[in-house]
């Protein structure tokens, strides 16, 4: 891997943890109250020592785990790794920082031996599925692999065709930008890639979660997901062609609390502001939605663009985990 590509993934891993720890004091606030704790900029200095995070770089970690340690990517190799880490997650007393609902009731499942297909959360679409789903983006590994590992971690908890769908595309935004593509490119890529794999159901990955009430055929019930995804895409490409207004970016393309919106919302972020990696944290930090959760995938979209020199040199050794961020940048970079 040529070393600009390396900065990138130690941008993106480091940047989804930074993005993290800024949005996690202003999650449950609304705008004015975030402007009146930080300012009209935005919380943009982590704090502490070290800089908490949340369940999104803590479920981040565990995939990222699972893969370091998978013998093979494939589907038997990956799927144990992955439910022992979310298990191991699930009863950590490091696991207190208002952890989703929806993993917290699949991973109550997981932990009985219940197959995952039935472990799962079939109505959840929220952003959990996609807020760790990173570390996939940084694997070298052909698109197809790239596309079954996204949605299989997503789909142990959230089955909703939009949580796999909205899981693929973030691995898929990471990917691109880790290859080169630049931010003001990435809504048309994904728009793309969104269209090609719409009717594309990954059986082998996946088996038979698509067996749900009132669903017939695998194709039908993955275009579900992908349609959603691209109501978003179009939400996000009608506010990049419209002017910054400064506001809450969550009202152009949705709160975040599913995953589709935390998708879009944390592009528009790391679009606006492709040239200023802390402001286009801050702006995904000071929103009404699920902050932390923007924040930190705008984060790593930012990172992977632009490498560690997107950060603030001191932040590397100051955030939470900082010792397994390294190892697994590591990692992903060998």
């Amino acid at each position: 891997m040529i070393e600009s590509a390396v900065q990138r993934v130690s941008g993106s891993l480091y940047g989804l943890a930074y993005g993290d720890a800024l949005g996690k004091d202003t999650e449950f606030l609304t705008v004015d109250e975030i402007v009146r704790r930080y300012g009209p900029a935005g919380p943009r200095e982590l704090i502490g020592d070290p800089a908490l995070v949340t369940d999104d770089t803590q479920m981040a970690l565990a995939v990222a785990w699972a893969l370091r340690e998978a013998p093979a990517l494939t589907p038997e190799a990956v799927e144990p790794l992955l439910r022992a880490r979310f298990l191991a997650w699930a009863a950590s007393p490091e696991n207190n920082r208002a952890p989703g609902m929806t993993c917290l009731r699949a991973c109550g499942e997981l932990a009985r031996g219940v197959r995952w297909q039935e472990a799962t959360q079939a109505g959840s679409k929220g952003c959990g599925a996609n807020m760790r789903v990173t570390p996939v983006g940084l694997l070298d590994v052909d698109l197809d692999t790239l596309a079954g590992l996204a949605q299989l971690q997503a789909g142990l908890t959230h089955g909703h065709p939009t949580g796999l769908a909205a899981s693929e595309l973030t691995a898929y935004a990471v990917r691109a930008l880790r290859d080169g593509a630049t931010l003001p490119d990435l809504p048309d890529l994904l728009v793309g890639h969104a269209q090609r794999q719409r009717r594309v159901y990954r059986h082998e990955w996946l088996g038979d979660l698509w067996q749900q009430p009132g669903v017939t055929d695998p194709a039908e019930f993955i275009a579900r997901g992908w349609d959603e995804c691209l109501a978003a895409l179009a939400r996000l490409t009608r506010a990049l062609a419209g002017p910054d207004d400064g506001g809450d970016p969550c009202r152009e393309t949705g709160e975040g609390w599913v995953a589709e919106e935390a998708l879009a919302t944390a592009l528009l972020c790391a679009v606006r502001h492709a040239d200023d990696p802390v402001t286009a944290l801050a702006r995904g930090a000071t929103t009404a939605g699920d902050s932390d959760s923007i924040a930190a995938l705008a984060g790593a979209f930012v990172g992977a663009a632009h490498g560690m020199a997107a950060w603030p040199a001191d932040w590397a050794t100051r955030i939470e985990y900082a010792d397994q961020l390294h190892t697994l940048a590591r990692f992903f970079t060998r």
